[in-house]
């Protein structure tokens, strides 16, 4: 079994920074596209119900001729989608290993902001259990097991502490570098490399450009609050599209510091690594993680890349699927 002493990158991948834009490159996700594409398996799209007239895509991915060992929903990092490099390759890694499984989209990623109305928000865990509730019914899920990355790895944790009472017959989560304190990542945005900040306010103000073009008699925000550093926007779109009265509030409604996992009783194994740029290290240190739950920190790997080689490999892909397909010995 992989474990996190295991990831040991060349010194030229040693470099957080590096490692943290080579795992989101075009270079990982053309890795990904073939990656899945040489697995074999037919892939079906789902528009699943999110409750409260919520709709959610998903990507249903299975190799004909195999028999069902159990199904994989994976979910995707903020402003990533089904479609990233990580995504696919973790698919592909979980296929090979007879898993079937779920690409799931939140709101408002990837090619689905017609689907609803309302903006996308990280304290929208509802719909995505509702929607892993419906999968689970669709497809007759009988051992359902999730995995995430950065703010999906929070999710997925945040998915466990509700899976009994909405009924997922959930065995084990995987997740790798989640979200743990929303206002601390806030604050190592702002005062690491510029790069996180470009690269992610890029990405979400042509997302709320989409938004606002889609449905211009809802969404009347003009380029000049586009314009806005990701603090005060985020402040901005919690006041006004989200209902709540700060975004230090919002930061603290998806949080999972602290002793926030306490109830969590689904086995949870964690990856993340000691020099991510923008989960410093202390929030680890301060974690009250309960026994369902392990703790696996890497020396290297930045923030949700642990890639292995300047081809694109990624040790994190092959250590999701060696955890979550234990369970299904």
């Amino acid at each position: 079994m992989l474990t996190a002493a295991d990831y040991q990158p060349s010194r030229l991948l040693r470099n957080p920074h590096l490692q943290s834009v080579l795992g989101s490159s075009g270079l990982r996700g053309r890795r990904g596209l073939q990656a899945l594409a040489a697995s074999g398996a037919v892939t079906t799209e789902y528009i699943l119900d999110g409750g409260g007239n919520a709709r959610l895509q998903a990507w249903h991915s299975h190799v004909p001729g195999t028999a069902r060992t159990g199904t994989a929903l994976l979910l995707h990092g903020w402003e990533g989608s089904a479609d990233s490099g990580y995504m696919r390759l973790t698919a592909a890694r979980l296929l090979a290993r007879g898993l079937e499984v779920v690409r799931l989209n939140f709101r408002d990623h990837g090619d689905t902001h017609h689907l609803n109305e309302e903006l996308f928000h990280s304290n929208r865990l509802d719909e995505v259990v509702h929607a892993a509730a419906d999968l689970v019914c669709r497809l007759r899920v009988r051992d359902l097991v999730v995995a995430g990355y950065s703010l999906g790895g929070n999710f997925a944790l945040r998915v466990g502490l509700r899976a009994e009472a909405a009924g997922l017959p959930l065995r084990r989560i995987a997740a790798v570098c989640p979200l743990v304190d929303p206002a601390r990542t806030m604050d190592c945005m702002e005062r690491g490399p510029a790069i996180y900040d470009w690269y992610f306010r890029r990405k979400w103000r042509r997302s709320l450009q989409r938004k606002r073009a889609l449905f211009p008699e809802r969404y009347d925000y003009d380029d000049a609050i586009l314009a806005l550093d990701l603090r005060s926007l985020t402040a901005w779109l919690a006041r006004r599209y989200a209902g709540f009265g700060s975004v230090e509030a919002y930061f603290d409604s998806y949080s999972i510091a602290g002793e926030r996992l306490a109830a969590l009783r689904v086995p949870a194994d964690i990856l993340m690594a000691r020099d991510d740029p923008v989960i410093p290290s202390d929030d680890l240190r301060q974690w009250r993680l309960p026994a369902a739950a392990r703790l696996e920190v890497a020396r290297w790997g930045g923030h949700c890349a642990f890639v292995e080689s300047l081809a694109g490999d990624g040790f994190a892909e092959r250590w999701v699927a060696e955890r979550l397909c234990a369970v299904m010995r």
